[in-house]
């Protein structure tokens, strides 16, 4: 046995002991990151083998940890014969990879042996409470067979490309386990929430001096849907089709169409551009060919009475359009669809965007806001030259670039404010890759990378 402990500024104290919380965890295999993700969270680990007495009445612990491995599952008897015992107290117990079988087996389910097995980072799966997809990094050949589950073990994951079974929960007692690895390096993060979810569950029981089901889910999401019900939508377009704002525009807002019309919903669509596929005949079931701009669009709102508007799929053009209405949406009776207004701000004003970074901890390059040439050029003192000119609500980057010197500066500042009334002066990035990742979000907060550039 190995004990791993915290760093002190860290360590989490036991609720009412005074001591810092600890899991034991049962190494089948154990990859060390397992262990990174608990001692990062101030927990103390006690590593044993895989045949160790973890039921030893000297052994003090408050969770219950297994770790992946290779093989098969049902030849590690001794070990599943003492999870059985463990079963009938009340200490949580979290499994992943091959401890999730291992933990399957001690309750009485079986395991089988896979065709293929599933091997890979990006493999997706979906939790049982509200369907949310989660990517998945997994690497085994067995699996759990879900119609063998006694009556009070249910399924928490299922694996989207084959159906077979990526986690399991007990509904009375605070046991759970995944297929999948959620400590997850290489590969995705989005499941190493389950750590905390184990904690929390853990810390629960304590408080409680008794024995609670999980209380699974991911604190920093939504759960569940936010759709709204809507009969009649209005799309705002892009406009002329320009450098920096091109067809894209116009097939983003096809398909927006196509997607409201299998809906069953009424669109119409403000677009001056009949060179589109939006505006062709059988899409939009109105299209108002007029300029993009809030006048229009009010008058349109007016006239039409739609219950929604999506300002998302026109470019620049119809976010400023948004964001020049934002206060007047709710007195005309339309509800903003997709992205809120207030998030738009959020990333169009330059200095919001850095400070919303800074918030949650992103690195980002020395910076300024500046609404006059003379503000930037202090700025860019300050910051030291060579720096990089960003125009806030600006039309396919209409008056950004680098400056070397001063003068380059005012010159860039001349373009920049006679169409935008901010600019953000940056450190230059010059010599950096930059490596930008399109992703599509659903209502349920399901995400897809669709790809990525360089």
């Amino acid at each position: 046995p190995r004990t791993f402990k915290p760093d002190p500024a860290v360590a989490r104290p036991h609720p009412t002991a005074n001591r810092t919380m600890r899991v034991l965890a049962i190494d089948v295999g154990m990859k060390y990151n397992q262990i990174r993700c608990f001692t990062k969270r101030g927990i103390e680990v006690k590593v044993v083998p895989w045949d160790y007495d973890f039921l030893s009445p000297s052994e003090v612990y408050d969770g219950l940890f297994i770790s992946n491995g290779p093989g098969d599952p049902t030849m590690v008897k001794v070990t599943i014969e003492r999870l059985r015992r463990a079963l009938e107290r009340d200490t949580p117990i979290f499994g992943i990879c091959l401890g999730h079988q291992l933990l399957a087996l001690a309750a009485g389910a079986k395991t089988s042996k896979m065709k293929y097995g599933n091997r890979g980072h990006n493999i997706p799966c979906t939790d049982s409470f509200d369907s949310r997809c989660y990517i998945t990094s997994q690497n085994h050949g067995f699996q759990v067979e879900v119609d063998s589950l006694p009556s009070n073990w249910k399924e928490l994951f299922r694996n989207a490309n084959d159906g077979s079974n990526e986690g399991i929960y007990c509904v009375d007692k605070p046991f759970f386990s995944v297929q999948f690895h959620p400590e997850s390096t290489p590969g995705p993060r989005d499941t190493e929430f389950l750590f905390d979810t184990f904690l929390s569950n853990v810390e629960d029981t304590i408080k409680n001096n008794q024995a609670r089901p999980i209380s699974l889910g991911n604190p920093d999401r939504p759960v569940g849907s936010t759709r709204v019900n809507v009969t009649k939508v209005l799309v705002l377009g892009s406009g002329g089709l320009s450098i920096g704002q091109a067809g894209e525009f116009d097939y983003s807002g096809s398909q927006a169409l196509k997607a409201l019309k299998e809906e069953g919903i009424f669109t119409i669509l403000i677009n001056p551009n009949i060179a589109t596929i939006a505006t062709s005949k059988g899409l939009a079931d109105k299209v108002y060919f007029l300029p993009v701009t809030a006048e229009f669009v009010r008058k349109v709102i007016q006239y039409e009475k739609p219950d929604g508007i999506y300002v998302t799929f026109g470019g620049q053009t119809a976010l400023n359009v948004g964001i020049k209405l934002r206060d007047e949406f709710e007195g005309l009776g339309v509800k903003v669809l997709g992205t809120p207004i207030r998030t738009l701000i959020e990333t169009e004003d330059r200095q919001r965007f850095a400070d919303a970074m800074l918030q949650i901890g992103e690195k980002c390059a020395e910076s300024a806001t500046a609404t006059t040439p003379d503000d930037a050029v202090i700025a860019a003192n300050k910051i030291g030259f060579p720096v990089i000119v960003r125009a806030a609500y600006a039309l396919g980057g209409l008056g950004s670039g680098f400056a070397q010197n001063e003068a380059e500066l005012r010159e860039l500042c001349g373009k920049a404010f006679a169409t935008s009334p901010q600019v953000l002066v940056e450190r230059s990035m010059k010599g950096w890759k930059e490596i930008e990742y399109e992703v599509v979000r659903d209502c349920r907060d399901n995400c897809i990378v669709v790809c990525n550039m360089e």
